[in-house]
């Protein structure tokens, strides 16, 4: 899986390592979702809360600032042995420090939890339904617990 990785908001300077992390989980969850993976590319923006509100009001009509969106790119068959876009992930800063923060958990396993909740949507999983939530959790927490991060969802 190729990972461009953009980072413009100096809010994730409290992420060390943060681009390792990102590739890092990016892989875990590919492997995790066992798809065939060399031929894919994402791009993760890491940005500021207001970037974000402005991304969430024009493409989900919701005027606030949420932690991560991913943006799925448009099917189409690649030729053989070219990339696929497979899309994009949003993640910003202020949300993502905040709610690390009120749920008592350490900023970079947040961080890793949602850049692999934003790849699985990518993927097709979705948590719309309690049954779909359920198949998406379970292979978020047992791609967390394979990089030594703790259930995100124990409270």
């Amino acid at each position: 899986m190729i990972v461009s990785i953009d980072v413009d908001d100096a809010g994730w300077d409290d992420v060390p390592g943060l681009e390792e992390l990102a590739t890092r989980a990016v892989s875990a969850a590919v492997a995790a979702a066992r798809i065939e993976h060399d031929t894919l590319e994402t791009a993760i923006l890491f940005t500021g809360d207001e970037a974000m509100m402005a991304l969430n009001a024009q493409w989900r009509g919701k005027a606030y600032a949420t932690n991560v969106l991913s943006f799925a790119a448009e099917e189409f068959p690649a030729p053989a042995g070219e990339v696929r876009p497979l899309g994009d992930i949003v993640l910003a800063s202020g949300v993502v420090k905040r709610e690390a923060a009120e749920q008592g958990k350490i900023l970079p396993d947040h961080t890793t939890h949602l850049i692999i909740h934003g790849l699985l949507h990518l993927l097709g999983y979705d948590h719309e339904t309690d049954a779909e939530a359920a198949v998406m959790e379970g292979l978020e927490i047992e791609i967390l617990k394979g990089l030594g991060i703790s259930n995100p969802y124990d409270r």
